[in-house]
Parts: C-alpha cells; sequence; structure tokens
C-alpha cells in the first residue's frame, strides 16, 4: 500500500506539520508548512492521526539541512530541520495562540523573544546508559524517538563541545567497569569553573573501576560523582579537591552553588538574560516586600534581593529552601531574604493572607503551573505587580485567564524565552498590572 501524501497547513504545539485528509487532522512529525510530504502514520485515532514525513517533495523556505547527523534517530532535538529564527517566531505564535484560545486574554505589547546561542548550549543533561549485547556495545546518550531505544550517538551538539566530545569515550568508560550493566545512567551538569559526570552505579564498584574513573576524570578535566540510589545519595570520588559547582549571574554580583542532582535551568546564558528582564520588569525598590513563589534554589530570589528589596521564597522542597538560604548567605543577602517550605499547589486565600502583604510577587511554576496560587491572590489586595515566568504557555494562559478576567489584572506584556532551542519546549515570561 502506498503512503498518502498531504499539504502542510501550519505548524502545532509540538512542532509538527498539520495537515486535513479525509476530515482527520494529521499531525506529521519531520514536516513544515508550506510543503507537499508522504508520511506514515504511526497512531491513528478516530478525528486525528500522529504521522512521520517519508519524503519532502518540496522544501519550505523555513527548512534547513540539520547539524547533527543522528537527528531523526534521537529524541533530544525535534526542530533542527527549521531554521533557528523560524523557531523563534513560531514559538511566540504558540504563545499568543494559547493566551488568546485558552485565556481568553491579549498582552497590550509583545516582548522581544529573548534567543541565544544555537548550539552548545545544554548545561544539565540525563543521558541513558545501556549494554547492548547484540551490538556487543555500550551505548550512551538520549532515547532514540518514540522508544525505549537509547540512540546510536557519537556526538551532540546541543551539549556543550567539551562534553559532546566525550561521548565516545564515556562509552568505552562504562563498557570498561566491572557493572557495566548496572549503571543506566550519567547526569552531566556543567558549572562555571568545573564539568561533573554522575553516574548511577546501582552496585558498588570496585578499585579497578576507580582506577578507571580517575583517569577519565584527569583526561577529559571533570569531576566524578557516584549515585548509590536516589538524587540525595548523590557523591564525588574524584578529584575531591575539585571546585565547586556554580553558575554565575554577574550582572548582579551573584554566584550560585549548586549539586549535580539539584534543578538548574539548563540554558545558564539565557537563564541570566530571563532573570535580568524579570528584574527589570518587577522593578523591585528598597523597602519593598516581595514574594517569590517556587523559588528553588533562589535564582530570582538572590537578584531581587540585591535592590533592596526584603524577599519571601517559597517552594516545596524543604531541601531545596535549605540551599536557598546557603546561598543567600554564601552571596551575603540572608538580611534581606527569607525562606520557607510551603505546597503552592494547594494554596488557597487564608493561607496567602496570613503571610501578609506583598507589594510584587514573582511566580516561576513548573508545567502545572499556578492555578491554587493566582486563585488565591486577593483582588482587592493582591500584589500591585505579578511577573510570571512560565515553562508552560497552556497553564499560563489558563493562570492568565483567571488574574486577567476574575483578579481584575492587565496583561501589559508577554514574550518567549527560547531556552530549549531545536525543540518545541516554549518558555515565557509576563507581566500583570494592578492599575
Amino acid at each position: 500500500m502506498t503512503n498518502p501524501t498531504a499539504q502542510i497547513e501550519s505548524l502545532s504545539h509540538e512542532g509538527y506539520g498539520i495537515a486535513h485528509v479525509e476530515g482527520k487532522t494529521i499531525f506529521i512529525d519531520g514536516a513544515l508548512p508550506f510543503e507537499t510530504v508522504t508520511y506514515s502514520s504511526y497512531r491513528k485515532k478516530p478525528t486525528f492521526e500522529n504521522a512521520q514525513a517519508t519524503s519532502v517533495h518540496n522544501d519550505s523556505f523555513m527548512r534547513v539541512k540539520p547539524k547533527c547527523p543522528h537527528y531523526g534517530v534521537c529524541g533530544g532535538c525535534s526542530l533542527q530541520h527549521m531554521e533557528f529564527g523560524a523557531q523563534v517566531a513560531a514559538k511566540q505564535r504558540i504563545l499568543e495562540d494559547n493566551l488568546s484560545r485558552i485565556g481568553h486574554v491579549k498582552p497590550e505589547a509583545i516582548l522581544p523573544a529573548i534567543y541565544g546561542p544555537a548550539w552548545g548550549y545544554r548545561h544539565r543533561a540525563r543521558l541513558s546508559a545501556r549494554n547492548v549485547a547484540k551490538k556487543g556495545t555500550v551505548l550512551v546518550g538520549f532515547h532514540e524517538k518514540r522508544s525505549s531505544f537509547i540512540a546510536d550517538m557519537t556526538e551532540c551538539h546541543i551539549l556543550p563541545p567539551h562534553v559532546s566530545a566525550q561521548l565516545p569515550a564515556m562509552r568505552e568508560l562504562v563498557k570498561s567497569l566491572s557493572i557495566f550493566d548496572r549503571m543506566p545512567q550519567i547526569e552531566l551538569a556543567v558549572g562555571a569553573n568545573v564539568t561533573v559526570l554522575v553516574f548511577r552505579n546501582m552496585e558498588e564498584i570496585n578499585d579497578a573501576d576507580f582506577a578507571l574513573f580517575k583517569a577519565y576524570a584527569d583526561q577529559w578535566k571533570v569531576q566524578i560523582w557516584l549515585q548509590p540510589k536516589g538524587p540525595d545519595t548523590a557523591y564525588p570520588i574524584y578529584p575531591l579537591d575539585a571546585p565547586k559547582l556554580s553558575y554565575l549571574m554577574p550582572e548582579f554580583n551573584i554566584e550560585m552553588p549548586f549539586k549535580p542532582t539539584e534543578f538548574t535551568q539548563v540554558n545558564h546564558g539565557i537563564n541570566r538574560v530571563m532573570v535580568e528582564r524579570a528584574i527589570k520588569m518587577l522593578d523591585p525598590q528598597p523597602g519593598e516586600r516581595i514574594a517569590d513563589m517556587f523559588c528553588g534554589l533562589g535564582n530570582f530570589t538572590l537578584p531581587i534581593a540585591r535592590s533592596g528589596a526584603k524577599v519571601l521564597g517559597m517552594e516545596g522542597s524543604q531541601q531545596l529552601v535549605e540551599r536557598a538560604f546557603e546561598s543567600a548567605k554564601h552571596n551575603g543577602l540572608d538580611n534581606l531574604t527569607d525562606f520557607t517550605m510551603a505546597n503552592l499547589f494547594d494554596m488557597n486565600p487564608e493561607w496567602l493572607e496570613q503571610l501578609g502583604h506583598f507589594d510584587k510577587m514573582l511566580i516561576d511554576p513548573p508545567r502545572d503551573g499556578a492555578i491554587s496560587l493566582v486563585t488565591a491572590i486577593s483582588a482587592e489586595n493582591g500584589p500591585k505587580r505579578i511577573i510570571y515566568v512560565s515553562c508552560s504557555p497552556s497553564t499560563l494562559a489558563r493562570d492568565a485567564n483567571v488574574l486577567v478576567n476574575v483578579k481584575g489584572y492587565t496583561l501589559k506584556s508577554a514574550g518567549i524565552i527560547n531556552m530549549f532551542p531545536h525543540t518545541a519546549h516554549v518558555e515565557s515570561i509576563a507581566w500583570f498590572e494592578k492599575e
């Protein structure tokens, strides 16, 4: 049976080309608007299908040759076939569409997109490792598209070049260990002064294994950690005198220490620009009382405090709260900051009121958004300004609907942050003001 052909009309929020064939919507991976493609469906439902483009009959003006030889097999990227500027523009349209369609709101102004280098940006990554007996080797890399298999990778252009160059050597290292089939994961963390590799070891290593790790660390100038169980069990083994892992925000004279298994933004360069824009929009002033909700390690809390404002950071993890206290002290900002653990997904008006009045608020939730928090904000006595940093346009739009259409805020501006080039992932920032 011959595979069907379709004309691509637009791009979906996941980066798939959209076509309509015989009354069904077809989402086609690898296809771009204005192209005619032949496709093969891998998922069929009554009203839609998911498919893969098998051939392109006329290239879109947005199409470029993917840089990575593993693109199309590896699931780490989904948009390398699309010109970088077009990726940014498509993400901006996705944000605007979500705000309009889901949130029933329109910003007074669209912010210029925040974007930076297209390659070598990923300073945090979790690589899988697996002994593949049929191939007689160990694979280290990201999963293949729509698969539990690991892509056979020898390079990765979204990783920093010095890490990409190590991929073949990582494979040989794991293959040489006594527990080569009991080491399923390698977590990468690149800091300002050190690169850390955390090996998830499900059995103890022996002396010969330690010697292999030591030789690898010396050759590639990295620090090796082991993680026998959960993330909290990770510990360094060599070299023990390596610099501490941290990222810098020089605009605010801040150094943020972090552990390799803790959550931080993967793109340190874009994070600096994002924080700078957020602080400029928030405009914190000495003496103001400001809340940083979902504060993590204090990525926004400490830069806010540099202005002289008093900041309360709230986070759902006690470990992150403790680390935020440490970061504030490390940067001499413990007198202007306080942190507390709270389940912000279960916020209510009474609980929020007990915290006292905030002049301004920054919200940076995970993908689930902050619906309980924004619902709990008082329409009469809420903060006059809210800056909302989002990693999901749909939950931002849902929460914006509450803030604008229920709580009486104005959506002054919104724009995207291209934190993850060559993926369909959309980060964004929005400014809400109470007139």
